[in-house]
């Protein structure tokens, strides 16, 4: 126990390991959670059963703010009542942000911000929304995927929301998430013909976004994301940092002629390095995919699917062409499968001749699907 002021907690070591408590001598339960990186946390510990409640990240929040609050919180237990921090919509989505950055990878947390800026523009205090605004605001969504990935970051923030008693009602519990493509969904030859066709028609950046996720098998972000510094184009060989991959492991794997010739097209220019940029925003990976998406499936005819599908289907289409299951693992990045557990640590060949043949193959049918 110790007596907590804005020195001593700047002042207080991380542990080695996990997370550490220290609770303020001057109010029963109120205390600081330092984890291993030194994220600094106010808990209240409380009752029969010593719950641990998280108010705040400091210095987000100050210690005087977080021990009013926690007083605040005994009160209410005391007295069997429990009402809602007054925060602000704003203020709440900063926090809700601050925390997920913690635990989430970047991509997540900014399409986070994404969704709740433009679709859920709330002002004013955070515990007056509405069922009935919240409805309003997602009825103005049209497209059903972005619809749905919408609700979800409104669901991941309400319910945060709720477990740090910034509400006591969740404005989305009425709400579900509707028709949502198989996850099992694999493209036809047809299909991946009338996708590509429409999306060469669509031109840069999006179609060719597309174009290339159908000769790669990459993740859309992963492409959309390309930059000049990854590309080895003499080589035919793209080098994926750590940072934007999804296992957080540089990913280097071949492209086939087709993909090169696609990526050539565009200027590869050190002072631009952002291969496909947003509009208007030389230095941002493109973003638009809703709106590029539903002008696809219209364009394309193809319904019911999701970008995120054409991986599934390369994959298949390789494994139907007699690429062993390890080379298509490690040409998609995967490591959960054949390169999972133990298996990660010791097995460290490239596979790129391996990668090279498999996506000859698979460019050479392509090029046959495109004919047909």
């Amino acid at each position: 126990m110790l007596r907590l002021t804005d020195a001593t907690i700047r002042n207080l070591p991380s542990p080695a390991t996990g997370q550490k408590t220290h609770f303020d001598d001057a109010l029963r339960g109120f205390g600081i959670r330092i984890s291993q990186g030194g994220t600094r946390t106010f808990v209240l510990m409380y009752g029969a059963d010593r719950q641990l409640l998280s108010i705040g990240r400091y210095p987000v929040i100050s210690l005087a703010d977080a021990r009013a609050e926690a007083k605040r919180l005994l009160a209410e237990k005391t007295l069997g009542k429990r009402q809602p921090q007054s925060i602000t919509y704003e203020r709440a989505v900063a926090l809700f942000l601050e925390d997920k950055a913690q635990e989430c990878r970047p991509g997540t947390v900014s399409e986070y911000k994404r969704l709740l800026a433009v679709h859920f523009p709330f002002h004013g205090q955070l515990a007056a929304i509405t069922h009935a605004d919240f409805e309003r605001k997602l009825k103005r969504v049209d497209a059903l995927s972005e619809r749905n990935h919408a609700l979800a970051a409104a669901k991941t923030f309400f319910t945060w929301a709720l477990k740090h008693r910034y509400i006591t009602e969740n404005p989305t519990v009425a709400y579900s998430l509707v028709g949502r493509p198989s996850r099992s969904r694999v493209l036809s030859d047809d299909e991946l013909k009338r996708v590509w066709k429409a999306a060469k028609e669509m031109g840069a950046n999006f179609g060719t976004i597309v174009e290339l996720l159908i000769l790669t098998g990459q993740r859309r972000g992963e492409i959309a994301a390309l930059q000049t510094p990854w590309l080895n184009l003499a080589d035919k060989t793209i080098t994926l940092p750590a940072e934007i991959t999804k296992n957080k492991r540089e990913h280097s794997f071949p492209i086939g002629q087709s993909a090169a010739s696609l990526i050539s097209n565009f200027p590869t220019e050190a002072s631009a390095p952002v291969i496909f940029p947003a509009r208007g925003k030389s230095s941002t990976p493109f973003n638009g995919w809703s709106k590029s998406k539903v002008a696809l499936d219209k364009l394309s005819g193809v319904t019911g699917w999701t970008l995120h599908d054409i991986r599934r289907t390369v994959a298949s289409n390789l494994a139907a062409l007699g690429v062993a299951l390890p080379v298509i693992e490690r040409l998609l990045n995967h490591v959960s499968g054949s390169f999972g557990g133990i298996v990660s640590v010791y097995q460290r060949h490239s596979f790129m001749p391996e990668m090279r043949a498999a996506v000859e193959k698979w460019n050479n049918r392509v090029l046959d699907i495109l004919a047909s």
